[in-house]
C-alpha cells in the first residue's frame, strides 16, 4: 500500500530544511538497511521564578507584590507539571514582572531609608547634641575678670 519503502534511499533532488536551534541530531543507529537520524527536541522548560518569589515574599513584600508573585510562580509550576507549557510560560512571565516591580520598590525604599537616617544623624549631631555640648562648655567655663 505504501509505495515508499521505509529504508529506501531518497532521490537526490529532495532538499531538507535546516535543523532549528532547539533541535539536535541524536545518535545514529546503524542498521543493515542504512543509518537513521533521530531528532530530539530540546525545548527549554519555562521558568517559574519560585526562589525569587519566595525572597520577595519573605524579605520585601511591598504592596503585596511578593505574595502575588509567589502565587503566580506556584501556578506556573502547577501548569508545568500538568504539561501546559504555554500556560506555565504565561504565569512565569507574570511572576517575573511582579518580582521585578517588588525588587525595584524594595531597593528604592531601602535607599530612601538609608539616606533619611544619614541626614537625621547628621542634623542631630550638627544641631542637637553637638550644639548643647558647645553651649554648656561656653556658659560653664566663663571666667570673666577672675
Amino acid at each position: 500500500m505504501n509505495p515508499v519503502q521505509p529504508y529506501a534511499p531518497l532521490a537526490e533532488d529532495v532538499h531538507f530544511q535546516e535543523t532549528p536551534d532547539h533541535m539536535y541530531l541524536g545518535p545514529r543507529a546503524n542498521t543493515a538497511a542504512g543509518g537513521q537520524h533521530f531528532i530530539v527536541l530540546q525545548a527549554e522548560p519555562p521558568k517559574d521564578h519560585i526562589i525569587w518569589s519566595l525572597c520577595c515574599f519573605l524579605y520585601s513584600n511591598p504592596l503585596c507584590l511578593g505574595l502575588a508573585a509567589l502565587i503566580f510562580s506556584i501556578k506556573s509550576r502547577d501548569r508545568k507539571v500538568v504539561g501546559d507549557l504555554e500556560g506555565a510560560r504565561h504565569y512565569g512571565a507574570t511572576a517575573r514582572c511582579l518580582n521585578i516591580a517588588a525588587t525595584i520598590i524594595a531597593c528604592i525604599t531601602a535607599i530612601i531609608v538609608i539616606v533619611g537616617v544619614a541626614l537625621w544623624v547628621k542634623s542631630w549631631f550638627y544641631y542637637g547634641q553637638y550644639d548643647i555640648n558647645i553651649n554648656s562648655n561656653i556658659y560653664n567655663n566663663r571666667n570673666y575678670g577672675k
